[in-house]
């Protein structure tokens, strides 16, 4: 396209109305007779002028960025409630679940635990039912990981076992339907299909809206897939349907996808590219839990003072291979700012051990790292390569098995060392804790998190109540009690009770 053409396209755009059309048409008229005389037309220089200061003067005073801005109608969400024509080869009927029980199994990350509200919730307005009981169950949905190879073949061998249940479904039963969610089905699409023949459906991280019509393809005996990935979904229609309706707290989902691309990571092949919620949609959902987890959305001291960081190495050439962005020295300098900022604040982290050409000294920064940091809380794996990211393409996994195992080994000592550190520090202290419920590990003790979101273990013992002197009452989830830290491990604090009390009246003990 000739440049004044493009110019041209501008001007309609803009509605500059037909005076700068004219302008272009007669520009083209006198360049496409230049022979006639100049006394009928300008010379080609003079009217390019011309146009160009006509150009200029309507460009100073036509319509800004903000006009557009101010203009644009804002996209309309599309409400949950509104319902689509179903397929030509599906009738409404068939993508109804029929009262069907559905039973969820989560692996891997948060993002997952969100995935699987999602897809519940959807689910469940399409007229399934939810079961805790796997052998009740007529459709069994595994919300995947594929972070590492070992979160995938953690799901094979599920897949195994799942398979002598569908084999022994008795005849009289609607047949039982298998399905693999999440990023496993995005990444493996046909081999999952090929290689086990007992898989439904398969439905990737920007697919669950078409479960119901994936689960009615799949009655008629067919599997069905969709892994397409989206630039725009972010489900900020869908009300997340918590797993647990006594939970007493939530993760709340603002962004999906990545757009870092870490050498290493195959999460933005998985999930797609970034894209955030609409901020009124965040906003709905933070107000309906808020109303969950019985607490007025006005008392902001609910926030965990606890920040996850992820590092990955302590090394500034591993960083730099990773593609991470940052060096060692730009971290720890982020790490004081942190806590300069938030006096008390719990940190967590994320390590890979013998990443692609890690040499001992790089491992020894890492430790070094580990040690100079003293992270509360710490999620550390073996570097296993991903298919699709640029270290696949790129790098050479030449760190052998043995050697990885041995590093991850070393970082896991070193943080529980300095974990059991940190931890220790709060000895001695009266805590507020949200309680979450009975310890999985004694029936005798309650479990719930302190304000840096650190596990707590207490008596599950009778305790006076601060806004009911003389009354004695136990602790129930969703209730704060305040409780003395008498030991700490690197994983959990111990402590005894003092009392049930409220966010309000908390800061007066601690």
């Amino acid at each position: 396209m000739h440049p004044l053409q493009c110019v041209l396209q501008v001007q309609r755009s803009l509605g500059w109305g037909p005076l700068a059309s004219v302008s272009w048409l007669t520009l083209r008229m006198c360049r496409a007779h230049s022979s006639l005389s100049s006394t009928m037309c300008p010379s080609p220089e003079r009217q390019e002028d011309g146009a160009r200061k006509d150009f200029s003067s309507r460009l100073a005073a036509g319509p800004t960025f903000q006009h557009f801005l101010k203009s644009a109608s804002a996209p309309q969400e599309k409400l949950s409630s509104e319902v689509e024509d179903p397929p030509p080869y599906l009738t409404m009927d068939e993508l109804l679940g029929r009262q069907r029980k559905v039973y969820l199994e989560t692996y891997g990350c948060q993002m997952n635990v969100n995935d699987t509200e999602i897809a519940w919730s959807i689910l469940q307005k399409s007229g399934y039912l939810r079961t805790s009981n796997l052998q009740e169950a007529d459709v069994i949905l595994l919300v995947t990981c594929s972070v590492r190879e070992k979160a995938e073949q953690t799901i094979w061998n599920r897949l195994h076992q799942l398979k002598a249940l569908k084999t022994r479904r008795p005849r009289s039963r609607v047949p039982l339907r298998i399905g693999i969610l999440g990023c496993m089905a995005e990444r493996l699409k046909e081999e999952i299909l090929n290689r086990e023949k007992m898989v439904d459906i398969l439905a990737g991280p920007d697919a669950y809206r078409d479960l119901p019509r994936l689960l009615a393809v799949a009655e008629s005996g067919q599997q069905a897939a969709n892994v397409l990935l989206s630039l725009d979904e972010t489900y900020a229609d869908v009300m997340p349907v918590q797993t647990s309706a006594s939970a007493t707290s939530a993760f709340v989902s603002i962004m999906r996808g990545c757009d870092n691309m870490c050498s290493y990571c195959i999460v933005p092949f998985t999930r797609g590219r970034e894209r955030s919620r609409p901020i009124a949609s965040i906003l709905e959902e933070v107000k309906k839990l808020s109303e969950q987890v019985l607490q007025l959305i006005h008392e902001r001291d609910n926030i965990c003072k606890q920040i996850h960081l992820p590092a990955q190495s302590g090394s500034s050439r591993v960083l730099e291979a990773m593609r991470r962005g940052y060096s060692r020295e730009a971290y720890v300098e982020l790490v004081h700012h942190i806590r300069e900022s938030i006096p008390g604040v719990s940190l967590s982290s994320d390590f890979i051990a013998g990443f692609c050409g890690e040499t001992e000294e790089d491992h020894v920064q890492t430790v070094s790292l580990l040690r100079e940091v003293q992270y509360n809380m710490g999620f550390l794996f073996a570097y296993s390569m991903r298919q699709k990211t640029r270290a696949y393409h790129r790098l050479k996994d030449d760190v052998p098995e043995e050697v990885k195992l041995r590093r991850l080994e070393e970082l896991i000592t070193i943080f529980r060392e300095e974990a059991t550190k940190a931890n220790q520090t709060s000895v001695g202290c009266t805590q507020l804790v949200l309680v979450e419920g009975l310890s999985k590990r004694s029936a005798t003790d309650l479990c719930g998190r302190n304000d840096g979101n650190l596990k707590v273990i207490f008596p599950d013992a009778e305790m006076e109540d601060v806004n009911n002197p003389g009354l004695r009452v136990r602790a129930q989830p969703g209730d704060y009690v305040l409780v003395k830290i008498t030991s700490a491990s690197s994983q959990t604090l111990r402590g005894h009770v003092l009392c049930r009390t409220t966010l309000r009246d908390s800061s007066a003990y601690c």
